[in-house]
């Protein structure tokens, strides 16, 4: 055989040449610098003012979960998922809860960039009815996704740029009017960090799990693996950097915004959903509100076009391994090849979630599962590294445990609401994984 029909003969595999850099340009694409900038007035609002106090033991525990989420990924580095980690380390059926709680992430994801993207157009356009805009983007976010549409990488990438261009233009202007209008005292400097008029633990760490969301997503730097020089190395620490770099930068964004308009009361309901936006506006005017709200519009409606892409392919995926009923959810459309059941379903869903719930309450949910993913994932590593030693690693317990201690801290300090409402989603899960398995055994010994 000669070298050329051995190459053919040979399967194809990935090319390895992606650097730690472009590791971390990937992982900052992903999060986006704007990222707290449309939970901004939420946090401000559940954890009175504390808004950088909470983004910075946000970072604390997305750092040590990411070194988890890196050290996992040597392990399993053909499989970026929190599911593979716990299913394959612990237990299969510890490993669909975790599944199914990211799930519920997907799901609701649409839903609270549904929500925000409608009050931002009601910025613009007042005079129309936030249940129109609301039906306007579900059917915008529904519509492209059963055409297919995708953004490229190339776009994202000028996104983030653009929004990074945006993040600077804002400081510059919020820095101008600090100086020139504010002049802070020796303690306005340190409210926003800690304020002793209004503090209260519990609302730090409510407000907290809301901060989350600015970090959401930093595990999908993991499902490039495959393609990472050095993934054993890279991973991880493109994973960690991304955090610290993200986390950083959003405690300067909401610094910022808290000297240039200090929190003595809550955002009023009218304005709570985009406060920061009505902050760009007291720094610079009609431009910079207009600017900072367009932006966050545009990021967001991306957001929710991809979140609900990502959810229907994530029930189509169960519907094939028939986790889910496969006539339904495993069904593709024979001329667009788009799973279209899960399209019209995730967009009926999203509907029915703007109106049912508010920003705050969705963020809050949604942090219901990823938490118990981020717990998943910390357990696997501390249980893999540390108790079963089966690779070596710089103090091999530490960074799970911090990571287990504050997730677990944050979660239980989630909403009664939000409590509630998870602990029915997972119910669901539980009694749809018991049922199918039934099924599956009584198939199995039909057969037999």
């Amino acid at each position: 055989m000669n070298s050329e029909s051995t190459a053919a003969a040979r399967p194809a595999n990935l090319k390895r040449s992606l650097r730690l850099w472009g590791l971390i340009v990937y992982g900052l694409i992903i999060l986006q610098p704007t990222a707290p900038m449309s939970v901004y007035g939420v946090i401000a609002n559940v954890a009175r003012g504390h808004v950088v106090t909470t983004i910075l033991i946000a970072m604390v525990a997305m750092v040590c979960t990411a070194v988890s989420y890196g050290r996992m990924a040597r392990v399993f580095p053909s499989a970026g998922s929190a599911y593979t980690y716990v299913g394959r380390t612990l237990h299969p059926g510890l490993g669909y809860i975790v599944g199914w709680s990211m799930l519920m992430d997907y799901v609701l994801n649409p839903i609270i960039c549904a929500i925000w993207c409608s009050e931002a157009m009601r910025n613009f356009v007042p005079q129309v009815p936030y249940f129109a805009w609301v039906i306007a983007f579900v059917v915008l976010f529904a519509g492209l996704n059963l055409r297919g549409v995708q953004t490229s990488a190339k776009v994202n990438a000028w996104l983030a740029f653009f929004l990074t261009l945006v993040v600077f233009t804002f400081l510059a202007y919020a820095g101008r009017y600090i100086f020139g209008v504010m002049h802070p005292s020796a303690a306005d400097w340190t409210r926003p960090f800690y304020d002793p008029a209004t503090f209260n633990t519990g609302l730090l760490f409510r407000g907290t799990a809301v901060a989350v969301l600015s970090y959401i997503g930093f595990d999908g730097i993991s499902t490039l693996s495959e393609e990472v020089e050095n993934p054993r190395r890279n991973i991880m620490l493109a994973t960690v950097l991304t955090c610290v770099i993200i986390g950083l930068l959003s405690a300067v964004e909401v610094y910022a915004a808290q000297l240039a308009w200090p929190w003595h009361a809550p955002f009023s309901a009218s304005i709570v959903d985009t406060a920061y936006v009505h902050v760009a506006a007291r720094v610079g005017g009609k431009f910079l509100f207009v600017l900072l709200n367009l932006s966050l519009l545009i990021a967001n409606a991306g957001s929710g076009i991809a979140a609900m892409q990502g959810a229907t392919r994530l029930l189509y995926g169960m519907g094939k391994g028939n986790a889910l009923p496969r006539r339904f959810f495993g069904a593709v459309d024979a001329k667009t090849g788009i799973p279209r059941n899960n399209v019209l379903l995730l967009g009926a869903i999203t509907l029915a979630g703007a109106f049912l719930l508010t920003y705050a309450e969705g963020a809050e949910l949604l942090n219901f599962g990823a938490f118990i993913a981020f717990m998943g994932v910390n357990v696997a590593a501390f249980v893999y590294y540390r108790i079963r030693k089966k690779e070596k690693a710089a103090l091999p317990g530490l960074a799970p445990a911090i990571g287990f201690v504050v997730s677990a801290f944050i979660w239980l300090n989630l909403s009664h609401k939000a409590q509630i409402l998870g602990a029915i989603w997972l119910l669901v899960g539980l009694t749809i994984y018991f049922v199918r398995r039934r099924q599956n055994q009584e198939i199995q010994f039909a057969e037999e």
